[in-house]
């Protein structure tokens, strides 16, 4: 019987734990407190020398629990990749995930040995490598509640790097406490020689238990429920299969998130909605545990070396490590700068801090009490920071609006097409668009609490809520073009068109130009022609009347005539929206779409019946 109460009493406090870190996390978003130290703070509260004093020192159990949360966590960051997305940024963002830990934990490495007193070269070298990888979860939480987006490039970048780098740290550090196991002191060629086995293995089992995992969601007829749960489970199997084998299971497992994000599978929505509540779960117990697992009155001992790393951590070594691996890519120095300021350290570093612990190896203890510390300094100094950083620099861009919602449905049976939907707004870039991309379609629209069918709702307006058939890589282009940008929606509404024509202009030889498809009785008239025959009552300033695939807008009206209007072109339009989507393309498209209007200006100087 007083087994069954430990039990019960044990579910007590391990869901109050969690329930208080949801919580926690609502007053975190409010003031925008680093989330990863709401959690430490909570399991340290609930430790030992806190309120709680609940007495916590098993090593091997937090090697359990953080193993299972890391695999999960950093399968969920594989299967969120778009490899189309961040082609351009992929390159760098891999570099810095390998070279560049290498790099911050050597400078920090050789520090440490400095530092602290009867340190080998090969233990300063592993006290870097627990504190190496950055913490992608710490970051992009930090910036949401900041009210701020990256831009393109350097969010990518960020992404990729952070949730790439965490095999890499994980392997320095199995490795290091190998050799330091063996009795080895310097770093040799069996660091090349493991670095290559566990590199070779955890690609290999990636790849194949991705691969693998996609095949058999598309082929085994299962509830729907249990897809997700698959998919879990075989990520676990990934990540264990590729660890006995000698590998990284947790390059591994990130490599099979990441397959299955790019290919065709079945449930995908469901998967990445079941993974998302899952990934919370594993943050949430992860960091509790590690902050049970924590004395504060040990970690006092600690501060002065804690600190003194973590400012050479901040300072020197991850800026030397970006610059050296960012510089052939072309990245500004504000750039550079914001990318090493974004080097936040989470809870992977104190996890990696707890193997040579587990194994005995020399000054484990005080490895785990000073890679804890440097996390907190990281949190409090980086992360308290980091929006005002990334405002200062100009690395972010202020989100004037909510960031966009997506709803997906799965559709039974359908790899090729997922249903998903959105909801319009006044800024939203969808609106300036004449028609949809020709690879999706939109199947009902819900306007005023009444379902409609395309057919009779007609354009898109604010306020509607869209939902779409699309195929699963044309997703993440869909949530560009319904995301919000009111500078954009400037850009497309406030100028009276981009091409000048005049009132006499003939809309025949405009018309052929841009190969409109106009009526013969339109194209006999002129452009002021055109609005009178067209436009019921007075033409003002901002009339606009569809011209085939384009726009007329008056610009100039005098006694009732247009005497100056301009064109807007669909393609045109299409091209502003990109713009804000890949911006060097805006000024190639516009020299070439007014190439006709200025060859027509030339060819008839002397009637001027049309110019720029």
């Amino acid at each position: 019987m007083a087994s069954i109460d430990l039990v019960n009493a044990f579910l007590l406090i391990g869901s109050a734990l969690v329930l208080l870190g949801i919580f926690s996390s609502l007053v975190a978003t409010r003031f925008g407190a680093p989330l990863l130290l709401v959690f430490l703070v909570l399991g340290m509260l609930a430790g030992e020398d806190g309120p709680g004093g609940i007495v916590f020192n098993d090593y091997e159990t937090t090697y359990l629990i953080g193993s299972l949360a890391l695999s999960v966590i950093l399968f969920d960051g594989g299967l969120r990749t778009r490899l189309s997305v961040f082609r351009g940024a992929l390159a760098p963002a891999l570099l810095l995930a390998t070279a560049g830990v290498v790099i911050t934990a050597a400078v920090t490495g050789a520090v440490a040995a400095l530092l602290i007193g009867g340190l080998s070269p090969l233990q300063g070298l592993l006290l870097g490598a627990i504190v190496s990888s950055t913490d992608a979860a710490a970051v992009f939480f930090l910036l949401r509640t900041g009210g701020l987006r990256l831009r393109g490039r350097v969010g990518a970048l960020l992404e990729i790097e952070s949730g790439t780098n965490d095999p890499i740290a994980v392997f320095l550090v199995l490795v290091l406490t190998e050799l330091l196991l063996a009795g080895s002191q310097t770093p040799g060629w069996a660091v090349l020689q493991r670095f290559a086995e566990q590199g070779s293995i955890g690609v290999a089992a990636g790849l194949a238990g991705g691969f693998a995992s996609a095949a058999l969601l598309n082929r085994l007829q299962m509830p729907g429920g249990l897809y997700p749960l698959f998919v879990v489970a075989g990520a676990i199997l990934v990540y264990a299969a590729a660890s006995l084998l000698g590998g990284s299971g947790l390059l591994a497992v990130y490599l099979a998130g990441l397959v299955i994000a790019n290919r065709p599978v079945r449930a995908y929505p469901t998967i990445v909605g079941f993974h998302d509540a899952a990934t919370w779960l594993c943050q949430i117990v992860m960091f509790i545990v590690l902050g049970l697992l924590v004395t504060p009155a040990t970690l006092l001992d600690y501060a002065l070396p804690g600190v003194l790393l973590a400012l050479v951590l901040i300072l020197v070594a991850r800026p030397l490590a970006v610059w050296l691996c960012l510089w052939p890519f072309g990245f500004s120095d504000k750039e550079k700068l914001f990318v090493s300021w974004v080097g936040l350290r989470g809870a992977v570093s104190i996890f990696l801090a707890a193997i040579p612990t587990l194994s005995g190896v020399a000054f484990g203890e005080a490895f785990f009490n000073i890679a804890f510390f440097v996390v907190l300094v990281s949190l409090l100094v980086q992360g308290w920071t980091l929006t005002g950083v990334a405002r200062y620099l100009g690395m972010a861009l202020r989100r004037t609006a909510p960031s966009v919602q997506r709803v997906e449905l799965d559709i039974p049976g359908q790899l090729e097409q997922e249903m998903v939907g959105y909801p319009i707004t006044s800024d939203s870039l969808i609106l300036a668009l004449s028609r949809l991309p020709a690879w999706t379609r939109v199947v009902l629209v819900v306007r005023d609490h009444e379902i409609l069918s395309p057919s009779e709702a007609g354009p898109l307006r604010p306020g509607d809520y869209a939902y779409l058939l699309t195929p699963p890589d044309r997703v993440p282009r869909l949530d560009r073009l319904f995301g919000e940008s009111p500078d954009v929606q400037r850009r497309l509404h406030a100028p009276f068109g981009e091409l000048s024509l005049n009132g006499d202009a003939r809309l025949g030889e405009v018309a052929q130009l841009y190969e409109l498809d106009i009526g013969e009785a339109d194209r006999a008239l002129s452009v002021a022609g055109f609005f009178k025959a067209h436009h019921r009552g007075a033409s003002h300033p901002g009339t606009r009347l569809r011209l085939g695939d384009a726009t007329l807008v008056a610009r100039q009206v005098e006694n009732g005539r247009v005497e100056r209007a301009g064109l807007q072109l669909d393609e045109l339009v299409e091209a502003i929206v990109a713009s804000a989507l890949s911006p060097p393309s805006l000024r190639q498209r516009l020299t070439r779409l007014r190439a006709p209007l200025t060859r027509l200006r030339r060819g008839r100087r002397g009637s001027g019946t049309a110019r720029e």
